[in-house]
């Protein structure tokens, strides 16, 4: 049952409303004034708060700040005798759902709060999903290289620096990645990624900055480019080591005015990009070889991060295979199966090449192929 608070200094105007949507099959409380309900909403669980403007202690539209500070799912309607367009434009930007007038027109209040109802859940849904998708992209370890890893995310992450990841393959440079978007200022904009040795490098300035019609044989209609696709956000460049040079002078371009040129057209559009990068190569060496621009080194490394192998953290294993575990087991409906600690000792004993993204297809062949307890002798003989 959708839950609801009528904020309003009037206690006949607060009876009327409640009468209204009580009957609808709504549970429904009440606040006297501006500070007793912000107070309720910031404590409740609410899915819309139908709130007088002109009230003491607080107003409604002081109300309805502190409610968007707060980030709740609760959706404000201001319900005001005031009806004019200044107080409505005011209300919208600074976050209502919408504005009625006093007295309220039934069949409009009714549709507005139904429609509320449904934006409260589909923002809790997606809070819900973000948290998810969050612990999905955690970075798990206690070891000493892991947590100089996670206080450099946590430093970098709130600003607009760029920033270059290094490790070997499966390492997670990835999930680096992720977590300093999803940390940042940006994370309710996209986070586009793009894996440079996966594309080929007579394609890659195509991928990066789209095309014109016609500007190369099979190019039948117009695309947009993965640095327009990630303004306001981020643009993941994995692999940049395997970048062309070509490729390369473009994208220090970018970086330098923030504009781009799709292939074949000579507009110049404005791009508001954070680029992160990753590599698995020595790039400086990659200079020295003359396979990477040095100028469009140091534009990307203004911060780096190193990503070590999980040779270098075998401490962290247990916590690794224990998250692996719980997410296998979320993604085929089932609980999570242990591992007995000898199957533990074992794995912590084993050289880890393809390192952590390895000891998760282990642990997922694991799974499928053993029972509830995994045992040494499983492992000995699917790892």
């Amino acid at each position: 049952m959708a839950k609801l608070i009528i904020v309003d200094d009037e206690k006949p105007i607060r009876a009327a409303l409640r009468d209204i949507l009580e009957y609808e099959g709504y549970e429904v409380d009440e606040a006297k004034d501006g500070e007793e309900g912000l107070d309720m909403i910031l404590n409740g669980s609410y899915d819309v708060a139908l709130c007088d403007i002109k009230m003491p202690k607080l107003n409604g539209l002081e109300v309805l700040a502190k409610v968007s500070e707060a980030e709740k799912s609760t959706q404000v309607v201001m319900v005001s005798a005031f009806g004019n367009v200044e107080n409505a434009v005011e209300a919208t930007k600074r976050g209502a759902f919408d504005f009625i007038t006093k007295p309220p027109d039934l069949n409009r209040l009714l549709i507005t709060v139904r429609n509320a109802i449904e934006r409260a859940k589909l923002v809790q849904e997606t809070k819900t999903l973000k948290k998810r998708i969050y612990k999905l992209n955690e970075i798990v370890g206690e070891s000493e290289p892991i947590k100089k890893v996670k206080d450099t995310i946590n430093r970098v992450a709130a600003t607009e620096a760029r920033v270059l990841v290094t490790g070997a393959n499966g390492s997670g440079k990835e999930m680096v990645a992720k977590q300093i978007h999803e940390k940042g200022s940006r994370a309710n904009q996209p986070l586009v990624e793009v894996n440079c040795a996966a594309i080929p490098s007579e394609l890659i300035e195509s991928e990066l900055f789209g095309h014109e019609k016609g500007a190369f044989t099979g190019a039948s209609a117009r695309r947009v480019g993965k640095f327009e696709q990630a303004d306001g956000g981020t643009l993941f460049l994995d692999e940049i080591g395997d970048m062309s040079l070509s490729a390369q002078a473009k994208v220090l371009r970018a970086l330098q005015e923030n504009k781009i040129t799709r292939v074949g057209g000579d507009k110049e559009i404005k791009v508001n990009v954070r680029v992160i990068a990753a590599t698995n190569k020595d790039l400086r060496q990659e200079i020295v070889n003359g396979n990477f621009r040095e100028d469009l080194f140091h534009r990307l490394s203004v911060i780096m991060i190193h990503v070590p192998p999980l040779a270098e953290r075998k401490v962290d294993i247990p916590l690794l295979a224990d998250k692996f575990l719980h997410d296998i087991g979320n993604e085929y409906g089932a609980p999570p199966k242990e591992l007995t600690p000898d199957a533990m000792t074992y794995l912590q004993s084993l050289p880890w090449t393809g390192n952590v993204r390895e000891l998760r297809n282990v642990i997922e062949r694991l799974v499928i192929m053993c029972g509830d307890t995994i045992t040494l002798e499983d492992v000995k003989l699917y790892a």
